[in-house]
């Protein structure tokens, strides 16, 4: 059952790939960006560490200003493997000793895809938060989830993910994260 439960102090949220130009092709962009939104705020307020990743930013741009703001740009790493289990993203990740890593990004199919088959390669747990990723089309979008599940990913949504991090309501948490899903 380990595999389902989500705790603060074992998780990292991971970020791949949401820049400037990438975006603005992708589907359900918006709903995209807020549900990042969401995640990234719930793990400033449950104190957990977020990463991030930009593919070729001097052709793809940066990650895009309604999250930036929200990001530790020193915790942003540039790549231009696909995989952004890149070796910067796994030196950070045994820094932090945390083996569950929540997933966002684009895209499901390409880069998502690769990070999360590197991941589990490696003995890592995998979330994706399925309503935070996005590709160009829903096949290339469903196909993604489809090969994150068949490798053992488990598939989720930020609601669900964030109220399994919170366990209960009532807390100063849980009023700060209710205020932004509703």
């Amino acid at each position: 059952m380990d595999k389902y439960i989500l705790n603060s102090k074992e998780v990292v949220l991971f970020i791949i790939d949401i820049q400037d130009k990438l975006v603005p092709v992708m589907k359900y962009k918006n709903q995209v960006i807020n549900n990042n939104k969401i995640l990234i705020n719930g793990a400033r307020e449950m104190n957990f560490p977020i990463i991030a990743t930009e593919q070729y930013p001097k052709g793809l741009g940066k990650t895009v200003v309604d999250l930036l703001d929200l990001l530790d740009e020193k915790k942003i790493f540039e790549k231009n493997s696909f995989s952004a289990y890149t070796d910067q993203v796994k030196t950070e990740l045994k820094v932090l000793g945390r083996k569950k890593v929540i997933i966002t990004g684009m895209e499901a199919h390409i880069c998502v895809f690769q990070t999360v088959r590197d991941l589990i390669g490696d003995g890592y747990q995998v979330f994706l938060a399925q309503d935070a990723i996005a590709s160009r089309s829903k096949a290339n979008y469903l196909n993604g989830l489809d090969l994150c599940k068949s490798l053992g990913a488990v598939i989720s949504n930020t609601e669900t993910i964030v109220y399994d991090l919170l366990k209960v309501s009532g807390t100063p948490e849980f009023k700060a994260m209710l205020k932004m899903i509703k």
